[in-house]
């Protein structure tokens, strides 16, 4: 669920306020008052746990879709790899995919400081 029990309390607490101040000024008793400002708390109290469990559930990222989504980015770049001709490595995992992403970015930065060393060689 979204958040912990204090969100339920301080419902109960807030509605217990407000229906307290509501009626305090209308003529009912003073048992009355403070018997339905209790009651009015237990609801809200237990009201916040339906909204609790549906903003956990709105905001819920089954991790099926992240699999799905991560897929589609891997078919991406195939494609974006077949058309430069060039073969690219499988993973088996996310984990695997994301070391071979770093493999490759550092491989990158070695040529490109390689090259830089040659060309100042030969400027020099």
């Amino acid at each position: 669920m979204f958040g912990s029990i204090f969100y339920n309390l301080w419902g109960a607490l807030i509605a217990f306020s407000l229906y307290f101040f509501i009626t305090f000024q209308k003529p009912f008793t003073p048992l009355r008052i403070i018997v339905g400002s209790f009651v009015a708390g237990i609801i809200v109290f237990f009201v916040m746990y339906i909204v609790r469990f549906l903003i956990s559930y709105v905001l819920f990222t089954p991790e099926g879709d992240e699999e799905v989504v991560e897929g589609e980015h891997e078919e991406n770049e195939s494609a974006n790899h077949e058309e430069d001709h060039q073969e690219t490595p499988t993973a088996n995992s996310t984990v695997e995919f994301q070391d071979e992403g770093s493999e490759e970015i550092a491989q990158v930065v070695r040529t490109m400081m390689n090259r830089e060393d040659v060309s100042q060689v030969n400027n020099g």
